[in-house]
């Protein structure tokens, strides 16, 4: 290991109040010294962790995580294919681990994390929803692939519905709306701009395709309360939790809208705290590209601000994808850490999006950039940081050291004793039902029909009186029409004269001849 190399990287990071990643590889060396860290302080600056498939980047995250736990921080993570549920077991260890734990001087020992799993449909962990009213007409839209003019639509529902005081709790609630504002309550709408029947159609069959994806259970209530996402154990370690997604991930947009709810939630509710000692929590973001995909500029305007501003909330959010180009520039410009496991160059974008990647890191003299994100084996990243001081590190080859929890899934028995001893839970297994759009809708409907029944018809100004009961004195024989009044009135003397009048009519007015 050149001297010059391990100096410059003890002296560029922090090792203490720090989350260790690992030792610095220079050449095809590594120094069995793990210099390479975070700062606790500087966690809520945010950071990205990304790399091809398979180079490392779930156990990265899953390292971050644990040693957050362990420093009293509370940490939430998404686990989309299910290989991050071991956090809640101890590690085993192996030649593998061992191996790894040599070669960067670390002193491993295996732990577990104090965990609760979270669920989207319920049957990987407790049951997670949101009132339709809180998570709003634009993440909404989003997960129905509205366009503009319906996003406008469903938009100018959720202001009609708060006005009038009726609670969007969950689908029927809004079903009951659509259907009310389209019908009976249409006049009550025109102050707002009204809407066609055809877009409301729309909006009612997207509705029913979600329902069939089981997606309204996400809805409703109780809601879950994100305070219970700032808890820490009996120890003091901070508690993870995983929000388990991998029986909803062929509905990408569906879990990504609602993690952005999670986050904005936290944005709205947590008060302003500054800088800290440590973060109130650190949100970790797996497969992030799919919350930007097909994402409008509505949208996106949200994500940067909610990202620019939560950090002043002691909140830091962490994208885990496989390029950094996968994040728009906005936000990226937002993430102070960079853990970038190896990238691939396969083909003529690959190199492009290498360039790209290898332009946004700091100057160092010790390494070739480009050349260093492509040779990078598994488990190894190109580490920058903000310091204490809050200037970016140079970019060192970091060889990561072993997480001490499990890297694996737990399996179904493990995950099926720790559901069954949760009061989380239990808390958020039944749902509940109040009163809301849909009976106050139902009810005013039910007296509009009933009133209708109630009042008397109306009379008619001239009395019918029938043929028999007109004195006989009065009633008069039609006359028998006479051969020419039966000319006159037949259907071809009527053709005649209409034609004869348009004729007359036409030389009155001075009409042209047609040529």
């Amino acid at each position: 290991m050149n001297p010059d190399v391990l100096a410059a990287a003890r002296a560029a990071f922090s090792q203490s109040g720090a989350i260790t990643l690992g030792a610095v590889v220079h050449e095809g060396s590594c120094a069995p010294e793990p210099v390479i860290t975070l700062p606790l302080s500087l966690m809520n600056r945010h950071g990205l962790i990304a790399g091809a498939t398979g180079t490392g980047k779930t156990k990265t995250l899953q390292l971050i995580a644990e040693q957050l736990s362990a420093a009293g921080v509370p940490v939430f993570l998404s686990d989309v294919k299910g290989d991050l549920s071991g956090i809640g077991a101890a590690g085993e260890a192996s030649e593998r681990v061992n191996t790894r734990a040599a070669e960067t001087g670390y002193a491993w020992k295996p732990a577990a994390m104090p965990v609760e799993y979270l669920s989207l449909s319920g049957a990987l962990g407790a049951q997670m929803r949101a009132t339709l009213s809180s998570f709003g007409p634009l993440l909404l839209a989003r997960v129905l692939g509205l366009n503009a003019t319906q996003t406008s639509v469903l938009t100018l529902v959720f202001k009609y519905c708060d006005d009038k005081g009726l609670l969007l709790l969950d689908l029927s609630d809004l079903r009951a709306a659509l259907q009310y504002l389209s019908g009976d309550g249409a006049d009550e709408l025109k102050a707002y701009g009204g809407m066609s029947k055809q877009t409301v159609g729309v909006l009612l069959r997207e509705l029913v395709e979600l329902e069939q994806q089981d997606a309204d259970l996400l809805f409703g209530e109780p809601e879950f309360d994100v305070d219970d996402l700032l808890r820490t154990a009996p120890d003091g370690r901070g508690i993870v939790s995983v929000l388990e997604l991998q029986d909803v991930q062929d509905r990408p947009a569906l879990f990504s809208t609602f993690l952005l709810w999670m986050l904005a939630t936290l944005y709205h509710t947590l008060p302003e705290v500054g800088d800290v000692d440590k973060p109130k929590l650190v949100f970790f973001f797996d497969e992030a590209h799919l919350l930007f995909d097909n994402a409008g500029p509505a949208l996106m305007e949200q994500v940067q601000q909610v990202v620019r501003l939560i950090r002043s909330k002691g909140v830091g959010v962490f994208f885990i994808t496989q390029n950094p180009r996968d994040v728009p520039a906005e936000v990226l410009g937002q993430l102070g850490h960079r853990v970038q496991h190896a990238l691939r160059a396969f083909t003529p974008d690959d190199e492009k999006a290498l360039r790209s990647a290898a332009r946004t890191y700091p100057k160092t003299p010790h390494y070739d950039v480009q050349e260093t994100l492509t040779s990078l084996g598994i488990g190894e990243a190109f580490v920058t940081t903000l310091s204490t001081t809050g200037v970016p590190t140079p970019p060192f080859a970091t060889r990561m050291v072993p997480p001490a929890s499990r890297m694996g899934p737990l399996t179904a028995d493990e995950l099926r004793a720790h559901l069954g001893g949760s009061a989380q839970v239990r808390r958020y297994a039944q749902a509940v039902d109040r009163e809301s759009a849909r009976e106050l809708l139902e009810a005013r409907m039910a007296d509009a029909e009933q009133e209708a029944e109630k009042a008397p018809a109306r009379p008619s100004t001239r009395p019918s009186r029938s043929a028999e009961d007109e004195p006989a004195a009065r009633r008069k024989p039609k006359a028998e029409k006479s051969a020419l009044e039966q000319i006159l009135r037949s259907p071809t003397a009527k053709s005649f004269a209409s034609t004869l009048a348009r004729g007359l009519l036409g030389a009155l007015m001075g009409g042209r001849r047609r040529r």
